[in-house]
């Protein structure tokens, strides 16, 4: 679905079927270099089994128009102007990576908005070496080399490759290629640097007030799950119900532990879009 923001196209992939904002909808947010493909087994299951998807191409990333943006801040806004676009009110916000960083900021700045909010590999901070920034500046296909081995915690996972042939760095490695190869110029770099210049996590995290799921890889060595601990302090300290889920995978949970990131993510988004119950 094509969405007309000023006159600047946004992609939405919307799981397969047509969307309709009368039923509970779930934003996917991808991250750093990424687009919306990223979330296809979890975004169809959710589309056929009662939600309303709209898992977006960031500016400058997939079929969304640039100029890609370049501060977490500006993409929580645009965020929230696809929700106008599509005239839905409120959502359940996911992101992954970067994407969790924008899904946190837009939760929290705009609370009313949100129903639930699902962070998957995420930081506070979400630093980036300056190795890792150089080179995504200087010589973008290293970075994303780097990245990508970084991002897997082993070659096959299981079940995640079912098919002989089926190689899940090589799939991440041509889908970043190919992000790059359709954007602008230093896209990776911009990416990063939104990241490792966003400083205001932790004082977002004290805003929400929505449930809040945060899923981590045990094996992750780019967000570990320490990294999250002073957001899971900064949500329960404000009151937020906060639910907190490990699984056997690095950064790219969505690929490596598939599955289990969908039965996660719909039992808390199930949890999130029933109606509270009547008093007696």
């Amino acid at each position: 679905m094509i969405l007309d923001l000023d006159g600047r196209a946004a992609y939405a992939y919307t799981g397969g079927k047509p969307f309709d904002a009368a039923r509970p909808a779930v934003v996917f947010l991808h991250g750093a270099e990424h687009d919306h493909s990223v979330w296809a087994l979890q975004t169809r299951y959710f589309a056929h089994h009662g939600f309303s998807v709209l898992a977006l191409d960031l500016p400058g990333h997939g079929r969304s128009d640039g100029p890609a943006l370049s501060s977490i801040g500006a993409l929580a806004d645009w965020v929230i102007a696809v929700l106008d676009a599509a005239k839905v009110q409120k959502a359940i916000f996911v992101g992954h990576s970067m994407g969790s960083l924008i899904a946190l900021d837009a939760a929290s700045r705009h609370s009313a908005r949100s129903i639930g909010l699902a962070l998957l590999a995420t930081a506070a901070p979400m630093t980036v070496s300056d190795t890792l920034l150089d080179a995504a500046r200087e010589h973008e296909p290293e970075a994303i080399d780097m990245v990508n081995q970084w991002s897997h915690s082993t070659l096959a996972a299981k079940p995640s490759s079912p098919a002989p042939g089926f190689w899940l760095q090589g799939v991440n490695q041509r889908l970043m290629e190919r992000v790059s190869l359709l954007g602008e110029a230093q896209l990776f770099h911009t990416d990063f640097s939104a990241c490792n210049n966003y400083a205001d996590a932790v004082e977002r995290a004290s805003a929400v007030r929505c449930p809040v799921c945060l899923m981590s890889g045990k094996r992750d060595v780019m967000t570990p799950p320490r990294a999250a601990r002073p957001l899971v302090d900064a949500f329960r300290k404000a009151g937020a119900s906060v639910q907190t889920v490990e699984l056997e995978a690095g950064h790219a949970l969505m690929s490596e532990q598939p599955d289990a990131t969908l039965d996660a993510l719909f039992g808390f988004a199930l949890a999130c879009a029933k109606p509270p119950a009547k008093p007696v």
